[in-house]
């Protein structure tokens, strides 16, 4: 159920419309051992919804088996799911987002 600030987006007609800006976490997937593998993977591994091969990963998603390889960006959505998204797509879509400066 939507509260009263969020529109019914099942009335919404066919249209342009425009990702709303959300942070995402995600990890560039290769072999360079300076870069630390984040705790979300990591778990995710452990719990066998990301299996490491020798040259790629297997990412069980809701749509299936998704693989990645290396140079892949592996990305942590808004509601946890994991799933593979190639450079040149991860790069149209995403910009770093700096961490705010919390002194005010």
């Amino acid at each position: 159920m939507e509260d009263e600030k969020t529109p019914d987006h099942t009335l919404w007609p066919a249209g342009t419309y425009r990702k709303k800006p959300v942070e995402i976490e995600a990890y560039r997937f290769d072999n360079r051992i300076w870069n630390h593998v984040p705790y979300w993977l990591t778990k995710a591994m452990s719990e066998g919804t990301v299996v490491h091969h020798a040259n790629h990963l297997i990412i069980k998603t809701l749509e299936g088996d998704m693989r990645a390889n290396f140079d892949d960006w592996i990305i942590k959505g808004v509601a946890g799911e994991i799933y593979p998204c190639k450079p040149n797509i991860f790069a149209a879509t995403y910009e770093f987002a700096t961490p705010e400066n919390d002194d005010g």
